[in-house]
């Protein structure tokens, strides 16, 4: 039987590489985010082979569209074995006292809202298919637990992102669905490309931090995914070797 994974977030950066990296490994492969040109893009990409990418043109903020969704994959492949709970928002550094609330807003929206919808919909695909279970897994980010000055919606949606996590973990051993998270530094993508230009620290210094391919993301996703469901990646930190995380600073 193939195998299916959903990536949400599947049109650019860590996305795109989790989702070419899973089909390449022999999965259905589902894409779901809310520029269709550049879902046509990963598609195009993929390498011709028996199983399938589809991409669906999708905001996870939204029920009906998460709803929509899953009924499509229903339709199209009749299960789901692994969702990538990737699609995620940053913004530009904002001091706390100038934050828009609609940047607020849509961040937690996209980051954290997003990620719920599609975790509750895969946990009642994944607890009711036969053979019955899944697995999740978060993009948790670097963020989930290590803030950058200036970025309070990114690191509050990150931070939660290890609580839910916890709980789909905790909530999902009845069904046989484990759930992981993966808290990525500094990948090299369209949204980090900032800091090769330098960043803030925390003692307000700006920084050239280094970047690691993002290939290495996508294969720890098809690793963790690879898994037998009695067998769990809790947490994982990757990173880029060199990035200024480990320590004081």
């Amino acid at each position: 039987m193939t195998r299916t994974a959903l990536v949400t977030g599947g049109g650019s950066g860590i996305g795109r590489a989790a989702s070419l990296a899973l089909h390449e490994a022999g999965y259905h492969v589902v894409i779901a985010g809310r520029r269709e040109p550049e879902l046509a893009k990963t598609v195009a990409k993929a390498k011709p082979a028996t199983n399938r990418m589809i991409a669906v043109s999708t905001d996870v903020s939204r029920p009906d569209s998460v709803n929509a969704l899953f009924a499509r994959i229903g339709e199209e492949f009749g299960r789901l074995d692994v969702l990538f709970n990737n699609a995620g928002l940053n913004a530009p550094g904002i001091p706390i006292e100038d934050m828009p609330y609609e940047t607020w807003k849509a961040l937690v929206d996209v980051n954290l809202t997003g990620a719920f919808l599609c975790a509750q919909a895969a946990f009642r695909m994944m607890k009711s298919q036969d053979p019955r279970g899944g697995r999740i897994i978060n993009n948790g980010s670097i963020a989930a637990f290590a803030p950058r000055p200036n970025h309070v919606p990114y690191t509050a949606t990150k931070h939660a992102m290890t609580g839910i996590t916890k709980c789909f973990s905790l909530d999902g051993r009845k069904y046989d669905i484990a759930c992981s998270q993966i808290d990525i530094g500094n990948a090299a993508t369209e949204m980090t490309d900032r800091i090769d230009k330098g960043v803030m620290q925390a003692d307000g210094s700006m920084k050239v931090e280094p970047r690691m391919d993002v290939r290495h993301v996508a294969d720890m996703v098809v690793t963790i995914a690879a898994l037998p469901l009695e067998v769990n990646v809790q947490f994982m930190t990757l990173m880029a070797t060199k990035m200024p995380l480990v320590g004081r600073g």
